[in-house]
């Protein structure tokens, strides 16, 4: 997959403490390192946006619901 170049800008705490987990081969540079870190903060924000989405089910309402398909559903053909 291709790259697109950006520009951030860090606080210098946080750029030493960049600097430092690459420095101890925790990444092979600050690149990976904040790729990898925007990645798993989108990939939190998913999971955090499914079991919002979750949240807002009614389990009974949904279970009423497929069950009243099901029974409107047509019979099996014999085989």
């Amino acid at each position: 997959m291709s790259s697109a170049k950006i520009a951030i800008s860090l606080d210098p705490q946080a750029l030493k403490q960049v600097d430092q987990l690459v420095e101890g081969g925790l990444f092979p540079s600050r690149s990976k390192l904040i790729q990898d870190a925007v990645a798993e903060k989108l990939q939190r924000l998913g999971r955090i946006r499914l079991a919002q989405e979750c949240a807002k089910l009614r389990p009974l309402a949904e279970r009423a619901a497929a069950e009243e398909w099901f029974r409107s559903e047509a019979e099996w053909p014999e085989y």
